[in-house]
């Protein structure tokens, strides 16, 4: 049978309110309660095996660090090497597979996410994490479904992208995978980064070796089983828990490496990237590199900035899920004439903010992921403490006896260069400088200089001038730039995500650029009535 199946733009994923009494805050009640009674033992999926080593690492919630959610199984380079040998023999298959068939299943997961497991994603991302309730919902369901759904939409787009024939001759284009094998590298602070890394390039017919921050492995899990239960054939995505330089050696010297879809730190990603060019004699292919990495995220407001919009866009863009977003306000330049009143109500509502567990719905704060990442936010805070060029206005407390909580903190930066203005802190400090209300043009002179990053910002204003002139001066500085909004909550299909500068290479998941990178174009020319003569007419005498 031949037919021609079309897959529309799909409408984004309603988000659920959890409000007071609402079935699905029911619900999700009920599903933490469940996943709590439970001790998870989590196998790598590897082809058609659960691998369990018996190297047993515990899974504690960040915001409870005595209590163990369950154990995963620890893997070593011989896993990423099985995981590769699987990925390599369900390569022909599944690139063989209709392109329906394939996008079939990926919107199947799409619909039990938002179905069936919709509270099982959001529990173990709220647990395994420490995200609320609301976060988890924006995340781990609604982002992941409209990444699921956007991304097949956008895959047929690119298939019906045909070229012009001339008389006599038929042109077609062939949107192959690439040759070998994909690698995905996701972060812990996005279950939905964890989810469509692997899955965008698995659409396009690849296969993949899929590794996950160790303290997102509760919800990838998760993921991986509702890929499994839609009809994911066995190899297409590998879920393994190793440390980065054994994936590193192995995945990297292999010559069906066909490149890596990360989201993580620009020091990891720089080092990705030397330790491929130093390898690229061994590959068969160039492999594509894509990443998205850090972030020093601005607001600029200007002297006609209504202080109750900044303060907002600041308490939300710097404090929601701890700061722990690669696009959290992390620096703000606000203009002396508004200065005391944004002081103010950044104070207030700092103080109004309730900090615990996920499983309480009125804490708005919950913990950072890690004790690791606790010790180095402490770190700045304390030297804060000690400096004359910078102030604690609010916050400051730092508490690690129950969980990795820190209090959201807002540092006043005499000089405007002081180190938390310029260094990536991944949690929730905002530092604010107060600049000479008049001095518009020189402050975005200065925040280009400041940092190295471009991945998001904001301009808050409602003089219409200066919106025009800060969207035109720092166009290198943001790959999403908002205007009089927080620098957070980019929504698939609306605001394709990704910077450029040390913020990565800006292939813009949840877009149709992202899906170019993990395919291989072939143009295919057929001749109806080829020449039989080699000769031209020029060639002739008069």
């Amino acid at each position: 049978m031949n037919n021609h199946v079309h897959f529309p733009m799909p409408v984004n994923e309603p988000v659920l309110s959890y409000a007071p009494g609402s079935p699905e805050k029911a619900r999700l009640k009920s599903v933490l309660a469940e996943l709590k009674k439970q001790k998870a033992d989590i196998p790598m999926y590897i082809g058609s095996e659960e691998v369990r080593t018996g190297l047993k690492h515990p899974i504690r919630p960040p915001h409870d660090h005595g209590y163990v959610l369950g154990h995963f199984h620890q893997g070593e380079e011989k896993h990423v090497r099985q995981a590769i040998r699987a990925a390599l023999s369900a390569k022909k298959s599944w690139a063989d597979m209709s392109w329906e068939n394939r996008a079939n299943i990926f919107l199947k997961a799409a619909d039990l996410i938002s179905t069936t497991y919709r509270q099982y994603m959001n529990a173990t991302t709220m647990l395994g994490q420490s995200k609320n309730a609301f976060q988890a919902e924006i995340d781990s369901a609604c982002e992941l479904i409209d990444f699921l759904r956007f991304n097949v939409h956008f895959l047929d787009e690119i298939y019906r992208q045909q070229p012009i024939s001339s008389p006599g001759i038929s042109n077609r284009m062939e949107y192959r995978p690439l040759e070998g094998f994909v690698l995905a590298v996701t972060p812990f602070n996005f279950t939905a980064i964890g989810g469509n890394l692997p899955a965008s390039a698995a659409l396009c017919g690849n296969t993949v070796v899929w590794k996950p921050a160790q303290t997102q492995i509760y919800s990838a899990q998760m993921f991986m089983k509702v890929m499994q239960e839609a009809g994911l054939p066995d190899g297409v995505i590998n879920l393994i828990y190793v440390d980065g330089p054994s994936l590193g050696k192995v995945c990297f010297s292999h010559p069906e490496f066909a490149g890596v879809h990360f989201t993580g730190s620009t020091s990891v990603f720089n080092g990705m990237w030397k330790t491929i060019g130093e390898n690229m004699g061994n590959y068969r292919s160039y492999p594509r590199i894509v990443g998205e990495t850090g972030g020093k995220d601005f607001v600029l407001a200007h002297k006609s900035a209504d202080p109750d919009v900044v303060a907002t866009a600041l308490l939300r863009g710097a404090f929601e899920f701890q700061g722990q977003k690669c696009s959290a306000a992390s620096r703000a330049y606000i203009p002396s004439n508004i200065s005391e009143t944004v002081k103010k109500k950044l104070v207030a509502g700092v103080k109004s903010f309730k900090m615990g567990s996920v499983e309480d719905f009125r804490n708005f704060i919950n913990a950072v992921i890690d004790e690791r990442s606790f010790d180095k936010i402490k770190s700045y805070i304390d030297a804060v403490k000690k400096s004359k060029d910078a102030v604690i206005i609010a916050g400051g407390k730092c508490d690690k006896s129950k969980g990795w909580f820190i209090e959201p903190t807002v540092i006043e930066a005499k000089d405007p260069q002081y180190v938390t203005m310029c260094e990536e802190i991944f949690g929730p400090v905002l530092t604010i400088h107060v600049y000479p209300a008049e001095k518009f043009d020189q402050t975005m002179d200065l925040l280009d200089k400041t940092s190295p990053y471009a991945l998001t910002g904001a301009v808050i204003a409602t003089d219409r001038d200066a919106v025009e002139k800060a969207t035109k001066r720092l166009s290198q500085t943001a790959g999403n730039f908002y205007i009089n909004d927080k620098p957070t909550g980019a929504v698939v299909g609306q605001q394709p995500f990704g910077g450029a500068r040390a913020s990565g290479t800006n292939d813009k998941a949840g877009s149709i650029l992202n899906l170019y990178r993990w395919l291989s174009p072939r143009t295919i020319k057929e001749t109806y009535n080829p020449p039989r003569d080699y000769s031209y007419p020029f060639l002739g005498e008069e």
